[in-house]
């Protein structure tokens, strides 16, 4: 059984990567559980045809978690995929991170992690700043970490923030960086530019996905894309993402950047002509 944590800025479209990944796997004859440890509660509701899921800690509330059942928390959605919902505190009360430690306790409680299983993935909330978000990597419950990023600043920031967390905890807890999927937002030279900080990371860049707006079709109609059309060439980006995945074998430890030279890597893609003349200049007075 493999275990794989997707973790990726808030906002990035990490939830839509993960469930449409899942379906493609899915469609391959896998058997795949998912956790939702977002305390929003929507990390499986393209596979559920956006049907509401009771949450592991509101059945933990109600019944204790010694009470608790497989069929309190689990739901079958698209494919068989297996699918559990960690759920968290209120808006501004208590600790978002709770939820997830609660929910990894109780699945191995209910033996959860026994059944006959491909895969176990963990959609994660953003960042891995609070000791909750950070449970998959820390007690090697995930051992492969995938970042959902884009071109822009701030999601390459996560993506290296994350990249120090898995650092942190790599001998500890044998987790490591798969690689990087890069949900395209259509910046200036985004292929080349995550690419390359892939590269720098000392990982890959394991997915391209372009923008495409039947992505946003699809969850109006609460459906993954290989459910809705699955035979558009945007079903079949994230059934080669699938397939990655499957086939990888390219796991590492990573070199998290510093802030310097992320802002330079940046620059150097961002204003790709602009760079490319001031390094001439600088070479031609050196010459």
């Amino acid at each position: 059984m493999r275990q794989v944590a997707i973790y990726g800025k808030g906002g990035i479209g990490k939830s839509t990567t993960t469930q449409n990944s899942l379906a493609a796997l899915a469609e391959l004859g896998k058997k795949v559980m998912l956790v939702g440890c977002d305390p929003k509660s929507d990390s499986t509701r393209l596979l559920l045809g956006g049907k509401c899921q009771e949450t592991v800690l509101n059945s933990v509330r109600e019944v204790g978690q010694e009470n608790v059942t497989e069929e309190d928390v689990f739901r079958i959605g698209f494919g068989g995929i297996r699918c559990v919902e960690s759920g968290g505190p209120e808006p501004g009360v208590g600790c978002a991170g709770r939820g997830i430690i609660t929910s990894i306790t109780t699945l191995e409680q209910l033996g959860s992690y026994e059944r006959e299983l491909d895969y176990v993935f963990y959609d994660v909330l953003g960042d891995v700043v609070c000791g909750g978000f950070a449970m998959p990597i820390r007690e090697g419950y995930a051992k492969e970490i995938y970042i959902v990023c884009s071109g822009e600043l701030m999601a390459l920031y996560a993506a290296n923030n994350i990249c120090k967390g898995v650092l942190k905890f790599a001998n500890s807890g044998g987790v490591r960086i798969g690689g990087l999927i890069c949900n395209s937002r259509n910046v200036d030279n985004e292929r080349e530019m995550v690419a390359e900080f892939a590269k720098k990371l000392g990982t890959q860049m394991i997915q391209f996905i372009p923008r495409d707006n039947i992505v946003q079709r699809a969850e109006i109609k609460k459906q993954t894309v290989i459910e809705y059309d699955k035979d558009c060439s945007q079903a079949d980006v994230y059934r080669q993402l699938a397939k990655n995945i499957e086939d990888n074998d390219m796991f590492i430890i990573p070199k998290p950047m510093t802030m310097q030279d992320l802002e330079d890597h940046m620059m150097r893609f961002g204003f790709m002509e602009e760079y490319e003349r001031t390094t001439s200049k600088k070479n031609l007075a050196t010459a």
